[in-house]
């Protein structure tokens, strides 16, 4: 695998927590880890953008991965 095939699998995989938690959290009816778990969302959405970012710098550095 290469360097930026791993870092989609990571997205991917981060995409899914995502999902998870956001789930989680309209399913709970404790406020309080409702909120944590939001929160938590959150901070994944954030890495999952700079994820986004740093796979589109890796492709423009070696156009050969674009795609994968």
């Amino acid at each position: 695998m290469t360097v930026v095939s791993d870092v989609k699998q990571c997205l991917a995989s981060l995409k899914g927590v995502e999902g998870s938690l956001s789930n989680l959290a309209e399913r709970t009816q404790d406020n309080e880890s409702k909120q944590i778990l939001h929160e938590t969302m959150m901070v994944v959405s954030e890495i999952v953008t700079d994820l986004k970012k740093r796979v589109g710098e890796l492709e423009n550095e070696e156009y050969q991965y674009k795609g994968y």
